[in-house]
């Protein structure tokens, strides 16, 4: 039962990060399956309950009987706890049942956890901040810190954490959550459970609230490197999806949010973040080559999402430029041979590369030499020709590359090799080029001027080694000219296509 506008960060209970929990709603169908197997009728709820909404009113989470949530609440509470106490004397006790008021609810709840099914439905009703604002009216983050000091169940802190985590989805309740006692320190401590669904939902959370007013707090309370080097740990070793996503997330979440960066990227760096993530990189791209391996397309995806912020930040940008292991995994994306299967990663992986070329001094006197990866390059083009951030890198990078073989004294069959590349790729150059003509009525932006610096240098490199070729070839005998005419002629189209393009 997922709210219908969710917030960000918002989930219903329905994400687990264990393939082999129930997700409630195939619960609540099961559940209903079994009620009618059983002669129950579906609206008739337990009589010490108000009856529970229908799944109409759910969708529209404020017309909610409150006295539904709270008797919600009522059914986490831990027997014999102080909070029961105190849940007690705020509440007052609940009715007794009759005698004869069971009316199969005993069999009911052999089918069901009811415990489970009452923390999933307050899971999506949470969501809702007239709902959640009620919650924390009627001491729902005491119900909880008490049930995850208790449990052994890593179920039961799964849906703990996951309310938790959409009511920090709340900025005006972010405060009241941070300053709960013992919360802090609670949730924290959970990153160290080995359960990966609890894990996401604690990644989850933590992103929430790094994302709020009291992110600061909560960046301070994850300083120890222990925790640090946990959090890391987990990235680096999980085969879980979701995990994997929630981690990275709540990475991302760290570099979005200035005060937490200023407070923990540092200390990320020192356990080893940037070593992390490269090595996580190079893993899954050497998965791509096993059949056998699931698609793990999304996570490389996120990863290099993730690096390509990376790259952005100064603290970072050392490190990375100086790593040939992130050298090495960009160069084999760029050379993979089927550019459609991994197309969704090219526009991160020119980002990326763009940002580590931008002082001119990483890797270029390893890659202006390859030709391969240049070809690769150039078959980039197209699938990031909607994408105005990635095709200004790849421009860029083409730029640099292109300068630095010109700057090399080439022997013939290198610049042979050279030019006949560059007329194999002159389609995809001359198609990118018309696509993208610019107005020149429109005041350009400073994007477009770095593009067109790009593009320029790019043209005019061309210019020069197409120049040389012919000038070689001018030297040849008259036999071997005539084998070699029908080149020169397309290095002549692809030469006058260069010098007359307008940028």
């Amino acid at each position: 039962m997922s709210p219908s506008t969710p917030q960000e960060g918002v989930l219903g209970e329905g994400e687990p990060a264990r393939d082999e929990v129930l997700q409630p709603q195939q619960e609540g169908e099961e559940a209903g399956e079994q009620e009618e197997d059983d002669g129950f009728e579906e609206d008739e709820a337990p009589t010490h309950l108000p009856f529970a909404p229908s799944s109409e009113l759910l969708d529209d989470m404020t017309t909610v009987d409150p006295s539904y949530t709270i008797s919600l609440i009522r059914q986490l509470l831990p027997q014999g706890s102080n909070v029961e106490k105190e849940f007690s004397a705020k509440q007052g006790a609940p009715e007794e049942k009759g005698v004869n008021s069971d009316n199969g609810e005993s069999a009911q709840l052999e089918n069901k956890d009811p415990w489970e099914e009452c923390g999933c439905i307050l899971w999506d009703l949470a969501a809702s901040k007239p709902q959640a604002e009620l919650m924390m009216n009627n001491l729902v983050l005491e119900v909880l810190l008490a049930n995850l000091h208790v449990t052994e169940s890593p179920r039961v802190k799964e849906i703990c954490i996951g309310i938790m985590g959409n009511l920090a989805c709340h900025e005006s309740l972010v405060n009241a959550i941070s300053t709960q006692n013992g919360l802090t320190a609670t949730v924290v401590n959970q990153l160290f459970l080995d359960d990966s669904a609890c894990l996401s939902e604690t990644f989850r959370f933590l992103a929430a609230v790094l994302r709020s007013s009291a992110s600061v707090s909560w960046a301070e309370a994850l300083l120890p490197d222990e925790i640090l080097s946990r959090v890391l740990w987990i990235v680096g070793n999980t085969l879980n999806s979701t995990l994997l996503e929630k981690s990275i997330d709540f990475l991302s979440t760290v570099i979005d949010n200035q005060g937490v960066t200023a407070i923990l990227l540092q200390p990320l760096i020192k356990v080893g973040l940037v070593d992390h993530v490269i090595s996580l990189l190079a893993s899954e791209i050497e998965k791509l080559s096993d059949e056998s391996k699931f698609d793990r397309s999304a996570s490389i995806d996120l990863i290099l999402n993730f690096i390509e912020e990376l790259s952005a930040t100064d603290n970072c940008f050392e490190l990375m430029s100086s790593s040939d292991q992130l050298i090495q995994v960009l160069d084999k994306i760029v050379k993979l041979p089927d550019k459609l299967e991994v197309s969704s990663y090219c526009a991160s992986v020119v980002v990326i590369l763009a940002n580590l070329l931008a002082d001119g001094k990483c890797a270029v006197p390893s890659l202006f030499h390859d030709l391969l990866f240049l070809e690769g390059l150039f078959d980039i083009l197209p699938l990031v020709c909607d994408d105005n951030q990635a095709r200004n890198a790849l421009w860029c990078i083409l730029a640099r590359l292109l300068a630095q073989a010109q700057g090399i004294d080439m022997n013939s069959s290198s610049l042979e090799h050279f030019v006949s590349l560059l007329l194999g790729k002159f389609t995809l150059i001359k198609d990118d080029l018309e696509s993208h003509r610019v107005d020149k009525e429109v005041e350009f932006s400073a994007e477009d001027a770095y593009l067109k610096h790009g593009i320029s240098a790019s043209l005019n490199t061309i210019c020069c080694i197409v120049e040389r070729w012919i000038a070689d070839k001018s030297s040849l005998s008259e036999e071997e000219a005539a084998l070699t005419q029908s080149t020169i002629e397309n290095a002549r189209k692809l030469l006058n296509y260069c010098q007359n393009y307008d940028v």
